[in-house]
């Protein structure tokens, strides 16, 4: 049998009308929304209605650093829930939406791979249910309403320097990073410095996926500092009465995705914040929705556990009041390697000096999860075909001095058999592990601090170094009431440092924060370390290249 691709795969797997994987899930079909046969979205008065209802467990799956191997996350955890599945617990999958700009740019693709996918694969990489739309619109129609009101005469005295609220697009598109606009004299409006983010890095896909209720985004969404006065005050999206207009474009957006599994498992697909730039989870409505409907939920946070993990932990799980019972850290032989210093082409030998090179990687994320976040962790190791048995020795003795299990997953090649390995020891761990989750660090504490903690504490890093303008925004930030909230690091997820260069455990290293901006509607700051950027650019092959669509609209290249 020849290799097959991801879409392949896919697109032979004969899907289940989404009215029965509702059933399954125990979703009455009052809530349905059905956007055609194999997608719906879920009403959120489900929500309300089950609110009585008892918590199931929470299992969160991260990685290592990620490197140009591939680690497998988004597999290992479709694998895994489709593996708790076959053996017969009451399972659900809870996933971020991909975004058009890495489908586009690197990927060509992101809704897992080989036989641990969600379908239809296709659908959920172009345009899904319209979530990534609808956040664009809202977020261009603020951006409109501070344009027209500086027009209007600007009653509020917006300094027009000072706008913090940039337009996006959901497509990797550097051209549009820094633009001048206004242009062609007063009718077209005042000319001034502007910009685009990708759509995945706007604040409104933070808020929506930090709302626990329409409402409730209404509230974040008024929140929102989008510049401030010549005399230095905040200007909120408020204060132009946008939220009422902006909630009534994300309504639908705001409520859960269904779809499956290759093999029925039942799958919200919701939100899609970047985890270098944003804080990488899906939407808490969605989590909540699964954790009241299943025993297990498997969920997923963006990149490498310094980022999406932390985020997942420090800030969603202290606004959503969850913790999870087990978390599982996924790493391949290939990719430890890699941050051994193996080049790509060299990874299939064995090599067992590279191993112990970048194994630190991986036990620094594992003392982390462990020590740090006081939480039962399993490492699952994405079997490639290439992997000697004295490198998954090695990295199994290495785990055994922590005390954590290892699983080896085979589920892209298996499906959701490939993961009753790491099934079982998740539910081994849940059952006989003790949990002892913290943050950390505490909401009162000084921006200053919270910055630092997680620069010491998760990157390990010697200390933190403050721009000048960083240590100003920070001062007025906090004068401004906004001390209490969560930080949100924007940092390269490659390295636990800010340079992206720096593979494995870097040691003597400081994080620098360049820039400090507030998110005061998602309910966090955002500190800016090194070149992070909230619009990618393209590759110099984007992957756009190799997508296509034949006549009967069969599309190829999403691999």
């Amino acid at each position: 049998m020849g290799y097959k691709s991801d879409i392949e795969i896919a697109q032979e797997n004969i899907m289940a009308p989404i009215t029965e994987i509702a059933d399954a899930a125990g979703i009455d079909e009052q809530y349905l929304e059905m956007y055609g046969k194999y997608k719906a979205k879920i009403d959120s008065n489900l929500l309300k209605d089950m609110q009585d209802k008892k918590d199931g467990k929470l299992i969160l799956v991260t990685a290592i650093s990620p490197t140009p191997a591939g680690e497998g996350k988004t597999t290992t955890s479709v694998g895994l829930a489709d593996a708790l599945h076959i053996m017969g617990k009451n399972v659900m999958l809870c996933l971020r939406e991909p975004s058009q700009g890495p489908v586009f740019g690197v990927k060509g693709g992101a809704a897992g791979g080989g036989y641990a996918q969600v379908v239809p694969m296709e659908d959920i990489n172009l345009h899904f249910t319209g979530d990534m739309h609808a956040i664009s619109a809202a977020n261009n129609l603020l951006a409109a309403m501070i344009d027209n009101h500086i027009f209007q005469g600007n009653s509020l005295g917006i300094d027009v320097r000072r706008i913090t609220w940039k337009r996006c697009v959901d497509m990797n598109d550097r051209q549009l990073r820094f633009v001048t606009d206004g242009l062609g004299g007063r009718i077209n409006g005042m000319p001034r410095e502007d910009g685009f983010d990708i759509t995945v890095a706007s604040e409104i896909m933070a808020i929506l996926c930090l709302s626990r209720d329409l409402m409730h985004l209404k509230e974040k969404l008024k929140s929102i500092v989008v510049g401030y006065t010549r005399e230095d005050k905040p200007v909120t999206a408020g204060d132009l009465n946008a939220q009422g207009a902006m909630a009534a474009l994300l309504k639908d957006a705001l409520k859960p995705n269904l779809v499956q599994t290759l093999e029925k498992t039942p799958a919200f697909v919701h939100g899609g914040p970047f985890a270098n730039i944003a804080h990488g989870c899906n939407s808490i409505m969605a989590t909540r929705m699964s954790m009241r409907l299943a025993d297990y939920t498997v969920t997923e946070a963006g990149f490498g556990a310094d980022l999406g993990a932390e985020k997942f932990l420090d800030i969603k799980c202290r606004i959503a009041g969850i913790k999870p019972a087990a978390v599982v850290l996924v790493a391949t032989v290939r990719a430890l390697k890699h941050h051994g210093g193996v080049s790509k082409d060299e990874l299939g030998i064995e090599n067992l000096d590279a191993l112990a090179k970048g194994m630190p990687n991986l036990l620094h994320h594992l003392e982390n999860i462990t020590k740090q976040f006081g939480l039962p962790a399993v490492v699952a190791i994405n079997r490639f075909p290439t992997d000697s048995e004295k490198e998954l020795e090695y990295i199994r003795e290495q785990c055994a001095q922590m005390n954590v299990p290892v699983a080896l997953s085979e589920v892209w090649g298996k499906g959701g058999k490939g993961g009753i390995e790491l099934a079982q020891a998740v539910l081994d761990i849940i059952e006989k592990s003790e949990n002892n989750f913290r943050f950390i660090y505490q909401d009162d504490m000084p921006i200053k601090d919270k910055i630092n903690a997680v620069a010491t504490k998760i990157y390990g890093a010697d200390g933190v170094d403050f721009t000048p303008g960083a240590l100003k925004e920070i001062n007025k930030l906090e004068s401004l009431g906004f001390g209490n909230m969560p930080v949100c690091m924007a940092k390269t997820q490659y390295s636990f440092s800010d340079d992206p260069k720096k593979l494995g455990w870097p040691k003597d290293f400081r994080i620098t924060v360049r820039n400090i901006k507030v998110s005061a509607g998602a309910g966090f700051i955002v500190a800016l370390t090194g070149d992070i950027m909230t619009m990618p650019g393209l590759p110099k092959i984007p992957a756009a290249e190799k997508i296509d669509v034949d006549e009967n609209g069969k599309i190829s290249g999403l691999f």
